[in-house]
């Protein structure tokens, strides 16, 4: 029998008492002119309440403008949506001016959560440091390996008290960089999320079970892996798609909310933003099925940048 899809309407409560809804999207890679304007607006109309927005993306101006255009096709208002844009390397030692070049960009007086992209400071006078990418003579990134991500999250502090961030969250952070993080005596506010690349052949459930425990969500990003992905032929997941009669990309969504995560597909096209939106109740034999894929056959990161020689994923499960 079919499972009956829904418009997911799941919510995770924040360790500083705010509300993100459970399933958001993506705007990664929405490089096309116009597109990723016209994903953010049909994404509100078909009811996503969280955009996840970046400076290294490059399109916030367009991000900006399709949030407007979706709040005025649906009446609704700003205090409606919850919006994430996140901090890149070169900016690292002045945070509170790299939101306000976000924001100008997207339009917007604060954002929801302003998020450290990676844990890694490049020189932000380094050879390409305009387009974000500072380039060594060996063609290796131009890392700050003197500036630790401590100093850095010690500055994005600011933001939250100026009032630009309402919260702050971390991303491509391990349980190492997490606890060096939460031990150091600069750190005042603790990060509301951790933004990880997370689906079926990348579960991280370490790194899950530790965030748990300190009250961080974990956000999934790449959650039906990456461009031509093996997970969306892996024969488990089309499987369980087939018996529930969903699609693979319904069921890797709704893996995500039944193991207590935030998640975040990324599309251009109006009918899969709002296919992405529509869940079911996964069972917990499905639920299970699908953890056991790594467990079968090995765990497999899609995402996986040079940040030579700062090791960024200690810990893989």
């Amino acid at each position: 029998m079919p499972a009956t899809l829904s418009n997911s309407t799941k919510t995770y409560s924040l360790n500083n008492g705010a509300v993100i809804p459970a399933i958001g999207l993506g705007t990664w890679r929405a490089t096309n002119e116009g597109d990723a304007q016209r994903a953010v607006a049909a994404a509100i109309v078909a009811g996503y309440r969280h955009i996840d927005a970046a400076w290294a993306y490059g399109n916030e101006k367009e991000v900006g403008v399709g949030i407007k255009e979706g709040l005025a096709a649906t009446g609704l208002e700003r205090k409606d949506i919850f919006v994430t844009t996140k901090l890149w390397g070169t900016f690292h030692h002045d945070p509170e001016a790299a939101l306000d070049i976000s924001l100008e960009r997207l339009g917007l007086d604060y954002v929801d959560q302003y998020m450290m992209h990676w844990p890694v400071a490049l020189n932000p006078n380094g050879k390409g440091a305009e387009t974000g990418f500072p380039v060594l003579p060996s063609g290796k990134r131009d890392i700050l390996l003197d500036w630790s991500f401590v100093k850095s999250y010690e500055n994005l502090q600011k933001t939250v008290v100026s009032g630009k961030a309402k919260a702050i969250g971390v991303s491509n952070f391990s349980i190492k960089n997490l606890k060096t993080l939460l031990a150091a005596e600069t750190t005042k506010i603790k990060p509301i999320c951790n933004q990880v690349e997370a689906h079926p052949y990348l579960p991280q459930p370490k790194l899950l079970a530790y965030c748990k425990s300190e009250d961080i969500l974990i956000t999934a990003y790449s959650p039906l892996g990456s461009i031509d992905s093996p997970l969306l032929q892996d024969e488990t997941v089309v499987a369980i798609a087939k018996k529930n009669g969903v699609s693979v990309a319904q069921v890797l969504i709704s893996w995500a909310l039944w193991r207590g995560t935030a998640v975040l597909p990324k599309s251009v096209s109006a009918a899969r933003i709002a296919s992405n939106l529509q869940v079911f109740e996964l069972s917990n034999e499905d639920g299970e099925a699908l953890n056991q894929i790594s467990v079968t056959k090995g765990s497999q990161r899609l995402i996986s940048p040079d940040w030579s020689p700062v090791v960024i994923f200690e810990d893989e499960d």
